[in-house]
C-alpha cells in the first residue's frame, strides 16, 4: 500500500472522494482506511456550494458540499471545551481551537462556495470529512480552477505509484 499521500490534504472532486475504497482496520484510533487506486488517503480540500446546515450548539454543525460530482457531507465539531478528547491539552490551545470552530461555523452558509479541509471519516457506512478548516470563497471562477486543478493532479500525481504509473 502506498503511504506517499497519507497525510496530504489531497484535492479531490466529490465523485473520487465518494467512491473510495473503505478498508476495515484493527485499530480502535483509525477503524477505517481509505484508499484510492491502492494508495492510502486519509485527508482531503474539497470545494463547493454549501446545501444544507444543521448545527447543534456546543455539539456539531453538519453541512453538505455539492461539489459539483457529488454532494459530501461534513462535520465541523464544536464540543472542544467539553470533550474528554481535549481534556489533557493544554487549555489556552483548546480555547483558541474552539473559538476557530466557532468561527468557521460562522461562516458556513447555504448558497455560499466553501473549500473545505479535514479528515476522511466513515459514518455508517458513508464517507464524510471531518472538518479542521473552511475558507468561504468570493470569486467565481474558484470551481472551475478547483475541478481542473483536481483532474491535473490525478493525472500527474495521484495516478502515479513509486516505480511507474498506474
Amino acid at each position: 500500500m502506498d503511504q506517499r499521500l497519507q497525510n496530504t490534504h489531497v484535492k479531490l472532486l466529490a465523485f473520487d472522494l465518494l467512491s473510495l475504497a473503505q478498508t476495515p482496520s484493527f485499530s480502535t484510533y483509525d477503524p477505517i482506511t481509505f484508499t484510492r487506486k491502492n494508495t492510502t488517503i486519509s485527508r482531503t480540500e474539497i470545494l463547493g456550494v454549501v446545501t444544507s446546515r444543521e448545527l447543534k450548539p456546543n455539539k456539531f454543525l453538519k453541512f453538505t458540499i455539492d461539489a459539483g460530482t457529488g454532494c459530501v457531507t461534513c462535520v465541523l465539531w464544536l464540543n472542544q471545551l467539553t470533550s474528554p478528547y481535549f481534556s489533557r491539552r493544554n487549555p489556552a490551545n483548546v480555547k483558541l481551537i474552539a473559538d476557530m470552530a466557532a468561527h468557521f461555523a460562522s461562516e458556513i452558509e447555504i448558497g455560499l462556495v466553501a473549500r473545505v479541509r479535514g479528515r476522511i471519516a466513515g459514518y455508517r457506512g458513508a464517507v464524510q470529512v471531518t472538518v479542521s478548516d473552511v475558507v468561504v470563497e468570493r470569486d467565481p471562477n474558484v470551481e472551475a480552477f478547483h475541478w481542473l486543478d483536481c483532474i491535473r493532479l490525478a493525472r500527474d500525481c495521484y495516478n502515479v505509484v513509486a516505480g511507474g504509473a498506474v
